[in-house]
């Protein structure tokens, strides 16, 4: 089940129709229309997104990262857009969530390609810095991540919750007050950097809203079997961090 609710679609291989390649070709260039229809739904939503209004940043954040401490502004590392991975592992945590991690794999390598648009991408996270130091090692990853451990940085930006409103679904997550499974999830937010130094708050995504960010299931997607998940509860009950597979 998705998180929204509804039924994982599936593709079933077992009694799968074969065709010859004339009709294959006919059905795949018929499908082809609905794969462009979308991709210009998208490249229409897209700029709508971006013209979204901007909120200000009053707080002045401070993080604890790999050179002390950081704010807000330092985190851009130069460049006038920041993306935040708001990445599920808190305080007294044995390691970050499955979920994340399987993001977070992702990411390697991009950098230097954000970096030449302008991009700083940064995951934060309330454990304390050696925690997620020491977890950063374990997965062999390279972007960099930074603990708001000592500020409301992730209550702030709906990523974090308190006991009390996860146990009495007061907590407003993705843009409305429901219950989440825990005091941490998954989001990513988008902020910019003007000329003069002023930050601002341009955009943040939860729940179903992150998976155009996973390349792995963009991949998996084009595979016969998708992402095969349909019959699992819930559905990335097959899901581990990478080096906890037994092959």
């Amino acid at each position: 089940m998705k998180p929204d609710g509804k039924k994982e679609a599936s593709s079933d291989v077992r009694n799968h129709p074969v065709v010859a390649h004339e009709q294959w070709l006919a059905a795949r260039t018929a499908f082809l229309a609905k794969e462009k229809e979308f991709t210009r739904l998208r490249e229409e939503l897209s700029p709508q997104r971006r013209d979204l209004p901007w909120e200000r940043v009053e707080k002045a954040y401070v993080f604890d990262g790999p050179r002390g401490n950081e704010t807000l502004a330092d985190l851009f590392a130069g460049k006038s857009q920041l993306i935040v991975h708001h990445f599920m592992l808190g305080p007294g945590w044995d390691a970050g969530c499955p979920s994340c991690s399987f993001w977070a794999d992702n990411y390697n390598g991009i950098d230097i390609h954000l970096k030449h648009r302008d991009i700083n991408l940064v995951a934060i996270s309330r454990a304390p810095l050696a925690s997620l130091e020491a977890y950063k090692r374990r997965m062999g990853w390279s972007f960099k991540w930074v603990s708001s451990n000592g500020n409301d940085f992730n209550f702030d930006l709906n990523a974090s919750f308190t006991p009390e409103e996860v146990a009495d679904g007061t907590a407003f997550w993705n843009y409305r007050k429901q219950k989440p499974d825990s005091t941490e999830v998954t989001g990513f937010s988008a902020f910019y950097k003007d000329p003069d130094g002023q930050i601002f708050h341009t955009y943040s995504c939860y729940q179903r809203g992150v998976d155009m960010i996973n390349g792995a299931y963009h991949f998996m997607d084009l595979a016969p079997k998708g992402r095969d998940e349909a019959d699992l509860r819930p559905t990335m009950a097959w899901l581990r961090r990478q080096d906890e597979y037994e092959d």
